[in-house]
């Protein structure tokens, strides 16, 4: 934790106390485990007289065998969770001048100009650009798979606006760098300089004239001609598709060259959108992340990455400067892959109905990884080492083309004619074939969710990551405001991390291997997540039905073994809840978040194991959603208001309804019968009430709601049928 130079420290790592609870935790609950799965086989080879004996028994023993391997795999965050801490003001100290800190490439992604809008691009460019951070040393590369003259012409506006906005920024000190979070609905006209009003009046032309060029779907001819780099629009024709197109890069400014209002150098902004071909495979998000390693290495080739979405703006200029706490540190350089930021997000509601915090995927669990090996790839708000995207550390593979390596000196300006024309080769759709790049170099291909995996293979090849949670958020994000959009993109992830579970690589065996059993367990716990949904069904469907013809599956209130089961339940729930607490979550959103990982199982991660079977029988073909990061005015009052948004007759909602009808079924069933002495159902009775609770938002969507966010009849008319077959079929099944 030295620095380089000096003895000052750059940063610390605390051990958080709760670690040793966590383990004696662990060393009981895994005994109860141990009581409640010998129980399970004594009972399956007791109770084998009847059809129906078996299956229950058989069926809570799979469950509970799941469960317990999620369980195990979920400890291995909790055993040594550590904190850091970074002291920047340490900085100069050690590099001695600000000419001694490294250059750094920003690269931003967008892949659809409709539901990630352009100006919204626009507004992400210009939150790295006004980074507190040499322009000479900063270079911002966006990739546009969405092929759109439109997101180039929306970067052209956004440097016209940057010459104003970031000398202003700078002067100010303003923190809110993201021109349209700082103009933001709680802006304050009234108390404003005239200087300020006049910046915002500007920016608002640039968002209208944008947005214009959207709704025409291409650039007026007017802006075409008077921009000052208005010719390379005339790259896109009729002649192509955004299935099939030439390379586009453009250079919209650069440092050398362009100058703010103040006369200060502006970083360097390039338009980058790859050549693209039907008949070869672009590998999505990853593909394009590895032409622009490929690009930036051609025109500047900084030794330190950072990856942003498109919708994730900067939240604190002073960003780079807390990275370079630990690229800086000569102790752990020499394996330091990258350092991951957490995603915060700026539009949820109170309550975060969806669970779009995801603190413990986000806060929670990297906490526990930075006591391993370090957190996985958040596939945003990371800074990378170039060097990590080029083989093991002490195993570096060399790139075929020479001025790819991650050592190479660029000596000519990023405009100049030679190196353009290397670029549009290194952006070509068939440059990587016959290559090591997805598979050795650069991001690894072979799962939709490219950043899990390539997280995981940095690690099995060595190296090592930190988690560094500021106070003030480094980033933040939009997310999803619809629980169908919120949904897709789950079922999307449960097929990525399928397809890494049960490949050669999976974290089960290779992992094990190289990278030693705490933190494959950890990988485990997410490659393995599309196996909730089977324990999740046979409790949400199996005591409920049982208990609506009057049978007993569960020993009664007076059986010592009701008192297992009492721990096992609140045991894993506290102990969830006090983490939750602990990073500072409320009640209400543990709640909601509990509730959420209820919901995917029964929609998204059983829909993705679907998907993914489907896939392998080449039944369909996958593909990649895009979330839609447009938000209806309506849509954000009901969700404001803590409302959820079904609205679609999706398909996924079927499994989530239909469970929410047998539950309420059971429990009104339930409590009729257990004062009448049937109280040997009290454990069912419980279940069932558990989840009524939990669909309290379906029932409101399918009963009480008349607005455009109500469940669909169809959905409900489908999902009361099912929950009929059901019980008929079980009524043969308990005369077996």
């Amino acid at each position: 934790m030295k620095g380089t130079k000096s003895k000052l420290i750059l940063h610390s790592s605390t051990p958080l106390r709760r670690r040793l609870f966590n383990r004696l935790f662990a060393l009981i609950y895994a005994a109860a485990i141990s009581v409640l799965l010998y129980h399970h086989a004594g009972t399956l080879i007791r109770r084998g007289t009847t059809f129906l004996s078996f299956f229950t028994s058989l069926s809570f023993l799979i469950s509970d065998l799941i469960l317990a391997f999620m369980w195990i795999n979920s400890q291995a965050f909790r055993m040594n969770p550590v904190a850091t801490k970074t002291f920047p003001e340490n900085l100069l100290e050690v590099l001695n001048r600000p000419e001694d800190f490294p250059a750094l490439d920003v690269f931003i992604c967008t892949a659809d100009p409709h539901k990630e809008p352009p100006a919204m691009v626009a507004a992400t460019v210009l939150s790295v650009m006004a980074y507190d951070y040499s322009a000479e040393k900063l270079s911002v590369y966006v990739s546009d798979d969405g092929w759109s003259e439109v997101t180039l012409f929306a970067l052209m506006e956004a440097v016209e606006f940057g010459k104003v906005w970031l000398p202003f920024c700078k002067t100010n000190r303003v923190m809110e760098r993201c021109p349209e979070s700082y103009f933001g609905s709680d802006f304050d006209t009234r108390n404003c300089s005239s200087e300020t009003e006049k910046i915002k009046e500007l920016y608002e032309n640039m968002k209208t004239r944008i947005e214009n060029a959207v709704e025409r779907g291409q650039v007026a001819d007017e802006y075409r001609s008077s921009m000052q780099k208005g010719k390379a629009f005339g790259k896109w024709t009729k002649d192509f598709t955004i299935q099939g197109h030439p390379a586009v890069i453009q250079v919209i400014s650069q440092n050398s060259e362009d100058k703010d209002v103040a006369g200060c150098s502006l970083p360097n902004l390039i338009y980058v959108s790859r050549q693209k071909s039907r008949t070869i495979p672009h590998h999505f998000k990853a593909g394009a992340l590895n032409v622009l390693l490929r690009v930036s290495a051609v025109m500047t080739n900084s030794p330190i990455i950072l990856t942003l979405d498109c919708d994730m703006i900067s939240n604190d200029p002073s960003t780079p400067h807390k990275m370079l706490c630990f690229f800086m540190d000569n102790s752990i350089k020499p394996n330091l892959g990258y350092v991951q930021f957490p995603i915060c997000f700026t539009v949820l509601n109170k309550a975060d109905i969806y669970g779009s915090e995801l603190k413990r995927v986000f806060h929670i669990n990297p906490m526990g990884l930075n006591g391993l090996l370090g957190p996985d790839y958040f596939g945003t708000g990371t800074f990378f080492n170039r060097r990590v995207f080029y083989g093991g550390p002490l195993s570096m593979i060399k790139p075929v083309v020479p001025e790819l390596s991650p050592n190479y000196v660029v000596k000519k300006p990023i405009n100049d004619q030679a190196i353009l024309d290397l670029a549009h080769h290194v952006a070509s759709c068939d440059y990587e074939n016959q290559s090591k790049w997805g598979s050795k170099i650069g991001l690894r291909y072979g799962s939709l969710v490219e950043d899990y995996y390539t997280g995981y293979r940095l690690h099995c090849e060595g190296w090592r990551s930190i988690f560094y949670s500021p106070k003030r958020p480094a980033f933040l994000a939009e997310t999803p405001i619809s629980l169908h959009d919120v949904i897709t993109q789950m079922k999307r992830c449960s097929v990525g991390v399928l397809e890494v579970a049960l490949s050669k690589y999976s974290p089960l065996i290779f992992g094990m291997r190289f990278i030693g059993p705490l933190m494959a367990h950890c990988y485990c716990y997410y490659a393995f997540a599309p196996i909730w949904p089977f324990p999740i069904m046979v409790y949400a469907f199996l005591p409920q039905i049982t208990m609506l013809h009057n049978i007993s599956i569960f020993p009664q209130v007076s059986d010592p073994r009701f008192f297992l089961y009492t721990f096992l339940f609140l045991g894993a729930y506290l102990q969830d809840y006090l983490e939750f607490i602990l990073s500072q979550g409320t009640t209400l959103r543990w709640w909601n978040d509990q509730r959420m990982w209820l919901i995917k199982g029964l929609s998204s991660d059983l829909f993705g194991t679907l998907e993914y079977i489907s896939n392998h029988l080449g039944i369909s073909s996958r593909g990649f959603d895009v979330t839609n990061k447009t938000n209806d005015g309506e849509l954000r009052k009901r969700y404001d208001e803590g409302m959820f948004e079904f609205g679609v007759a999706s398909p996924m909602f079927v499994p989530l309804s239909t469970a929410a009808i047998m539950n309420l079924a059971a429990f009104l069933w339930g409590i009729f019968q257990v004062p009448k002495g049937k109280y040997d159902l009290f454990g069912q009775v419980v279940i069932a009430g558990f989840g009524v609770v939990n669909s309290w938002p379906i029932y409101e969507a399918m009963v009480l709601r008349s607005d455009k966010g109500k469940m669909p009849t169809k959905i409900t008319l489908i999902s009361g049928f099912l929950a009929w077959i059901l019980f008929v079929l079980s009524s043969f099944v308990v005369k077996m």
